[in-house]
């Protein structure tokens, strides 16, 4: 007995050390290959992506997927999410007003009928309350949300971040992620059979009002704590319990998906004063090992083996479709709402970027079974060609459309 112990825990060590390894590889890899993407000109999270295709199983096979790395992901996730509703400013939002509210909701309606309808056409659908229909539904979903990130550092090296049009880019990309969010919690809650819409929207209406109201009560104590104890490592660790028990309650007793509560966690904790010190904190522990694992995570898990002409086919209209229907979407009602033509090309463009968030939905559709790891090459497509495109188009309509309103 004594000897298949010393056994068993011999094992045990040997696969410690193999996390050890693990962790290394993908912490080391990641870091490489997303220097070398911003020296392409390409976001870091692709080139940490292609990272772990190389040291998956698809090229090099020195790391294999497995339940320790998908659970660290899963809190990677969580933490991005947590820190986009850190860094929305609400006040920017009360600003822009009906005008940055209605260009979100066409640049979330337009992708997701888009995405859908696609799907559809591609693989047919049985039609409202089947299988297909739900995952053209969420193909749809995961054209939803902005990355306005590569937008806004072009805008910026440009000098038209503070013009009208960089303003509303900016106050529309923010709304449509809150958008995008809750349009995926709906999508996602509608994959249990024994949940109709109706249940749904009741769950998550009452999510939601519940998190308005402990929103409201946390953020007056979190007020007093802030004041209290400005600038101390409490204030981040304690915002960090709230991000992880909402993305519990979330998940646990409304089946609504982890990153909303997080999301919200983020929103409630926007405004404090230290707002700013809890998200750098978070970010350390983010960007230094759970972010990089997140995005290798993809890498590890995405199969070429399975790709035919079909889905190189797929993939390719999915990335016309979703630029498409985001420059139709956002710049047509940017017309009626009276831009300028050329002004309104400008909001379309500029919100057609893609990034972490189509990742997350994507990766949350995989776990939950609804799409399989072959769809993660058309929305890696999607990134690489949004995030390249952006800038030069928009130098190139800014060079001869300026922004006369550029404060």
């Amino acid at each position: 007995m004594n000897g298949m112990g010393g056994r068993s825990k011999r094992k045990e060590t040997m696969e410690t050390y193999i996390i050890l390894r693990d962790l290394a590889i993908i912490i080391l890899a990641a870091k490489f290959m997303g220097l070398v993407a911003k020296k392409c000109r390409i976001p870091a999270v692709a080139g940490e992506i292609v990272a772990g295709l190389i040291i998956g199983p698809c090229l090099l096979g020195w790391v294999a997927p497995s339940d320790f790395i998908n659970q660290m992901a899963e809190i990677g996730v969580i933490l991005i999410m947590f820190s986009a509703g850190l860094e929305t400013n609400l006040k920017e939002l009360k600003k822009t007003g009906i005008k940055a509210l209605v260009i979100a909701c066409f640049g979330v309606a337009v992708p997701l009928a888009g995405g859908a309808l696609l799907y559809a056409l591609f693989y047919g659908t049985e039609g409202p309350g089947s299988e297909s229909f739900f995952k053209a539904l969420f193909i749809g979903s995961i054209m939803t949300a902005t990355s306005v990130s590569i937008t806004v550092e072009s805008l910026k090296e440009m000098g038209h971040l503070q013009g009208t049009i960089g303003q509303t880019i900016l106050s529309a990309a923010i709304i449509d992620d809150v958008i995008g969010i809750i349009v995926l919690t709906f999508v996602l809650g509608m994959k249990d059979p024994a949940n109709n819409p109706g249940i749904v929207i009741l769950k998550t209406v009452a999510f939601l009002v519940l998190a308005l109201l402990f929103g409201i009560v946390f953020y007056q104590i979190f007020k007093k704590i802030d004041a209290r104890y400005p600038h101390t490592r409490r204030i981040p660790i304690i915002g960090l319990g709230l991000c992880f028990i909402l993305s519990y309650i979330a998940e646990k007793y409304f089946g609504i998906a982890d990153i909303t509560g997080a999301y919200i966690a983020g929103i409630i904790l926007c405004n404090i004063r230290d707002a700013g010190y809890i998200d750098r904190k978070v970010n350390i522990n983010s960007y230094m090992i759970f972010a990089p694992i997140f995005f290798v995570g993809i890498g590890l898990k995405t199969d070429f083996s399975h790709i035919v002409v079909d889905m190189i086919l797929f993939s390719v209209l999915f990335v016309l479709v979703a630029c498409l229907a985001k420059i139709i979407g956002c710049g047509v009602v940017s017309k009626c709402m009276k831009f300028s033509w050329t002004d309104s090309l400008k909001i379309g463009v500029g919100m057609m970027t893609r990034g972490e968030v189509a990742l997350i939905i994507t990766n949350k559709g995989m776990n939950l079974g609804i799409i399989d790891s072959s769809y993660f090459t058309a929305v890696i497509l999607l990134i690489i060609v949004s995030s390249i495109s952006v800038p030069i188009i928009l130098k190139l309509l800014y060079s001869k459309f300026p922004d006369k309103k550029t404060a």
